[in-house]
């Protein structure tokens, strides 16, 4: 059908009527890979084994500040395939499942469109279920040599997967993965082990699989590289090179560091469709890039443009905008885990806030803790010999503010937030990171048990924070969550808050008078009548604060009816915060032991509920028991 029209097309002279450049449009092909950060030879790291990625590197151009708008796999491709934030659309929380609005969809529908097979080998993790017209095909079949047309233009996904942290945890994996690969001498790795990892011979081995299972995927590469030589296609077909977010081990997976968030990326183009200055082999493009903008990206140089809700920017092909000033990033519920954090980037600087800094960096969650470095960093945390760049992140707090000098503090060891000789960039950066909160609707600042209620009425989750009154509120819930770090002085501040008719802003309220401790004990009173809120996860919030303001009498009786009978998430908030009380839970221990055990709706997601049940009885009996 495809050759069909350019003949009918040509024949009676109307070319001008197909999209763009039509007669002559490049394939594009995206080589992906997880989580893996830019260990490569062409990034400079010398113990790296990539001869194939390096070579496409000399061919093409090396992005030396390209970063994801998470640290992990699934709110980033989320980011990827809509070029939309992960906040804007719901789509933060790992594991969750939003809903889109009808005009926010895939880049690939315009593709599609326009002419392109489209086709995605395998993964897809949106975090929203792929619209009908997204792909010609999603499977692990799927291909760009399954085209109906042979000179229909294509644009082609391949994900490797054996890069996934479970190919360094995994024994039978990672074994599967490396056939056939010379493991990395680990003297030679460790040169490269991040100071905030125990230097022994256990980190060392995780470390040499961490390089070993990046040799893999550079031989997967040069396979598809080689299969488009073979195909006499390569002079026409753009080829780029990413990972979804940074290195799958502890501080880097999950979180919003350099560790976490900094990838790789390579893009090829041949010469007859670079644009001016654009693409040269070898160079080397020092501007920050989102991967938000690679959608946008492909749909320029396809000669399409985007449309105006995309909140991604093509930084490739003819007209481009001007390259950013800030890399955004967020941090949200990762699994059985909430430990809300923002992040902005520029050339030279860090800011993170820490929206919840009561919280400890290395919360316990399952999927990480099986890992043989997170359980090295437990060790060096119980026998009390973790060296200081460990010691760090051992911490069991935050400080609500962060700001690192990247260029000279490579590993963000040292924290700038309060020397007077950053005050500018510190001062900057938070001002950015404030206006993105308001610009882009950040829906993670609503929490989830009343954002998932609130979408369903609204049809989406986007929609929620985009109505009429959609700016003025996200003000107000911005403020009062950075109200609830402002320390003893906001007290009187929260308390007027208690009585604001959203509930999003008193559920900040009650937990920034929870942050408080003891010094909130005069707020009580105030406190109370919240108890009884009518949004179940403001309850939680309110008791929270009275259990850490000594009264955990006050806090059980709503703990224990909310994880009995609230829904999936109000349930999962009430979990956790029994988790954090400790000792003074024992007397819900019956309530926390019915809920651990599964229950016919406690399908899929609902089980991070038992996983905290469980951590919080192991916790307080002394047993070991574990769950899925």
């Amino acid at each position: 059908m495809w050759r069909f029209f350019r003949v009918l097309a040509a024949f009676a002279g109307l070319l001008w009527l197909l999209p763009a450049g039509a007669a002559d449009r490049p394939n594009i092909v995206w080589l992906s890979a997880e989580d893996i950060g830019p260990h490569l030879g062409c990034y400079g790291d010398a113990e790296a084994r990539t001869p194939r990625l390096d070579r496409l590197a000399a061919e093409g151009t090396r992005f030396a500040r390209a970063y994801t708008t998470a640290g992990v796999c699934a709110p980033s491709r989320s980011a990827i395939i809509t070029g939309m934030y992960q906040t804007s659309l719901g789509t933060q929380h790992m594991r969750g499942k939003a809903s889109l609005p009808v005009h926010i969809g895939p880049f690939t529908v315009a593709l599609r469109a326009a002419g392109y097979y489209c086709t995605n080998n395998s993964k897809t993790d949106y975090q929203f279920d792929a619209p009908a017209g997204t792909w010609d095909e999603s499977s692990n079949r799927a291909h760009w040599k399954n085209r109906p047309e042979p000179d229909q233009p294509f644009f082609a996904v391949f994900n490797y997967t054996g890069c996934h942290e479970s190919g360094i945890e995994n024994e039978e994996k990672y074994r599967s993965v490396t056939e056939g690969i010379a493991p990395i001498d680990r003297a030679a790795a460790a040169k490269t082990l991040p100071p905030y990892y125990p230097d022994t011979p256990v980190t060392r081995e995780d470390w040499g699989r961490y390089y070993d299972v990046i040799a893999a995927l550079d031989r997967w590469a040069g396979e598809h590289l080689a299969g488009l030589e073979e195909a006499g296609l390569a002079d026409d077909t753009i080829v780029i090179f990413w990972s979804d977010h940074g290195a799958g081990l502890p501080r880097a997976k999950r979180w919003l560091y350099e560790s976490g968030t900094r990838v790789p990326l390579i893009v090829r183009i041949p010469e007859r469709f670079r644009a001016a200055g654009q693409g040269a082999p070898g160079s080397v493009d020092e501007r920050l890039v989102s991967l938000m903008d690679l959608g946008p990206t492909a749909l320029r140089l396809a000669g399409l443009d985007a449309p105006g809700h995309v909140q991604g920017q093509a930084f490739l092909g003819a007209g481009i905008p001007a390259p950013r000033a800030y890399i955004h990033g967020a941090r949200d519920r990762m699994d059985e885990r909430y430990d809300i954090i923002r992040m902005v980037r520029d050339a030279k600087y860090r800011y993170i806030r820490n929206y919840e800094p009561f919280k400890p960096y290395y919360q316990y969650m399952n999927t990480p803790e099986k890992g043989a470095t997170m359980r090295e960093i437990r060790r060096a945390q119980a026998e009390g010999d973790a060296a200081p760049a460990v010691a760090l992140f051992l911490a069991d707090r935050k400080p609500f503010e962060e700001l690192y000098d990247v260029e000279n503090d490579p590993h963000e060891l040292r924290n700038l937030a309060e020397d007077p000789a950053h005050r500018e960039a510190l001062e900057r950066l938070r001002r950015a990171h404030l206006d993105w909160v308001a610009e882009t609707r950040d829906t993670g600042l609503i929490p989830e048990p009343l954002l998932v209620a609130e979408a369903e009425a609204a049809g989406s989750a986007w929609a929620v924070l985009n109505g009429p009154d959609g700016a003025a509120r996200m003000e107000r819930i911005r403020d009062a969550a950075s109200l609830a770090l402002a320390g003893a002085g906001a007290r009187e501040r929260l308390v007027g808050l208690l009585a604001d008719p959203d509930p999003a802003v008193r559920y900040w309220a009650a937990t920034g008078l929870g942050n408080l401790g003891a010094a909130a004990a005069g707020a009580g009173a105030a406190l109370r009548p919240i108890l009884e809120d009518p949004a179940p996860v403001v309850r939680v919030a309110a008791a929270r604060a009275f259990a850490r303001m000594g009264e955990p009498e006050a806090a059980l009786p709503v703990l224990v009816a909310v994880v009995d009978g609230g829904a999936q998430w109000e349930r999962l908030h009430a979990a956790i915060v029994l988790d954090e009380m400790e000792e003074d839970a024992l007397p819900a221990l019956d309530a926390m032991r019915r809920n651990k055990a599964y229950r016919e709706e406690m399908v899929a997601q609902g089980k991070y509920t038992v996983r905290v049940l469980n951590r919080a009885l192991n916790e307080l009996l002394g047993t070991n028991e574990t769950v899925d």
